[in-house]
């Protein structure tokens, strides 16, 4: 099998496996910041939203996951941010995933995070 199958035949099972365990999994969709890879755990969770958009779903998960972390230095906004992708699949923040306090600042993460995201999923390198 070569290797976009493989990463192909994952992502599907992974999708299968979320949701089968239904509820449970939307109540655990969190925890993985507590884990020591999260950044591995987000790419896992984000990817499943990407396939058949990207050639490459896991390394646009994986920029957009660096250049979250890397740019939004607000860390209720980012995890937001985050959590939006890893959901969704698209940079998105709900407000109530934020306090008040810095709804206001929601629009300008977004411009923030644009050129990076379109970087990510039209050419998904790496930072340096």
């Amino acid at each position: 099998m070569t290797r976009p199958r493989v990463l192909t035949a994952i992502v599907v099972a992974a999708t299968l496996a979320s949701f089968i365990t239904g509820s449970a999994a939307q109540a655990q969709i969190w925890s993985w910041r507590k884990l020591p890879d999260q950044r591995g755990e987000f790419v896992r969770l984000c990817s499943p939203h990407m396939v058949g958009r990207w050639a490459h779903p896991e390394e646009v998960c994986g920029c957009l996951h660096d250049h979250a972390v890397a740019t939004v230095e607000d860390t209720d906004l980012r995890e937001a941010l985050l959590r939006g992708i890893s959901e969704r699949g698209v940079p998105t923040i709900e407000k109530d995933w934020v306090p008040a306090s810095k709804q206001s600042m929601i629009s300008a993460t977004f411009t923030q995070i644009a050129k990076p995201t379109l970087q990510c999923m039209y050419d998904p390198a790496p930072l340096d």
